[in-house]
């Protein structure tokens, strides 16, 4: 007795299962990778033992270690950077703004920008701190 020969459809079957988890691992780590945001400059917090987290939806203030100043991604002055607030005030009056000083940043710059941020009309001002190690 003889026994048909099987066509085989195409070889690249088996290929298919796999293409398929190699695209859903490369969606998965693109997806996962790109949740942490980027600050404008590089800026070294002093540490705090304050344990009060930040939230994402509160404005950050940027203060580099050279004393430069950024708000959402960009570099700005003092006028526009109070501009920028008062424009985010007008949307949200309950809007809390934090400011992120580098460490070496003068204590005096900080304080005199906390004035110039509720001279304009925030109520709500709060230094961002890292916590101490140990």
């Amino acid at each position: 007795m003889q026994l048909p020969l099987q066509k085989h459809e195409e070889e690249s079957d088996p290929i298919l299962p796999l293409i398929n988890v190699v695209f859903l691992l490369l969606i998965f780590f693109i997806m996962t990778g790109a949740l942490h945001s980027v600050d404008y400059f590089n800026v070294d917090p002093p540490s705090s033992s304050s344990e009060v987290q930040a939230s994402l939806d509160e404005m950050v203030i940027l203060v580099g270690g050279d004393g430069r100043l950024a708000i959402d991604n960009r570099e700005v002055d003092e006028v526009d950077l109070q501009l920028s607030i008062s424009d985010k005030l007008a949307a949200n009056a309950g809007a809390v703004f934090r400011i992120k000083a580098d460490g070496r940043v003068d204590a005096a710059r900080v304080v005199e920008l906390m004035e110039m941020i509720e001279a304009v009309g925030v109520r709500r001002v709060m230094l961002l701190t890292l916590e101490p190690e140990g």
